[in-house]
């Protein structure tokens, strides 16, 4: 359940680390704010950029080098704006780092579609994690929050709490589905290498699904004021 506020979360992957821990505040806010969920317009570009680049060099020409030359150019000169204007650089980082990686691997093994295989990979593991915790009980978005708000996890075993820990456990199914959605729909196009199909699908599902997860969220999980003192 990774992603960002004045950040970008890119692709390949679901959202960098530091970009995630902003943007889930927003769980215990009293408000929830779109653009802040997605990083705003900036996050957004910066975000959907290295993928589409990559996409719109490959799909016409079918030369993977260029391709990734230039998704990773894209991804660097983010990194290199933030740097130059003092902004927060750590998501960009992380940004920067997804895409390598994507890079390399699609560069080693000489398929298109390796560049997107990182993001499968790391939902899958997301998703196990995820499946894991629920069946021990454990459901992860009820750990968040209370970390957030500085709470202990009494909730977990205190009979008087059940439909809190009911709305927990939904809202990790939640983000459950979210993964696995992803991978229902970009794997089958991964095996059969529909490159433009799978980078398509995993710009439409990679914020703009973050988000609506995020928000969802928050509904199953704000908590009045004054509950949340107590």
């Amino acid at each position: 359940m990774t992603e960002p506020q004045d950040a970008e979360a890119t692709e390949p992957g679901p959202l960098p680390e530091a970009a995630a821990r902003s943007s889930l505040r927003q769980l215990v806010g009293e408000d929830f704010s779109v653009a802040d969920s997605i990083g705003g317009w900036r996050g957004v570009a910066e975000s959907m950029a290295p993928g589409a680049v990559f996409l719109a060099v490959f799909v016409p020409t079918r030369d993977l080098v260029p391709a990734l030359v230039a998704s990773l150019a894209v991804a660097l000169t983010a990194t290199v704006l933030r740097l130059v204007q003092r902004t927060p650089v750590t998501q960009a980082v992380g940004g920067l780092l997804g895409v390598l990686v994507g890079v390399v691997w699609a560069w080693q093994s000489g398929r298109a579609e390796d560049y997107f295989a990182m993001g499968l990979w790391t939902n899958a593991a997301y998703l196990v994690a995820l499946l894991v915790a629920l069946a021990l009980r454990w459901p992860v978005v009820g750990v968040v929050v209370a970390l957030l708000r500085g709470h202990d996890m009494s909730w977990r075993t205190d009979p008087g709490q059940r439909a809190r820990r009911s709305r927990y456990t939904v809202a990790t199914w939640l983000w459950v589905g979210m993964f696995a959605l992803r991978l229902l729909v970009q794997v089958p196009l991964y095996l059969d290498a529909e490159v433009a199909w799978l980078g398509t699908a995993r710009i439409a599902m990679g914020l703009p699904l973050w988000g609506l997860t995020l928000w969802l969220t928050w509904l199953l999980v704000r908590e009045p004021a004054s509950a949340e003192a107590r």
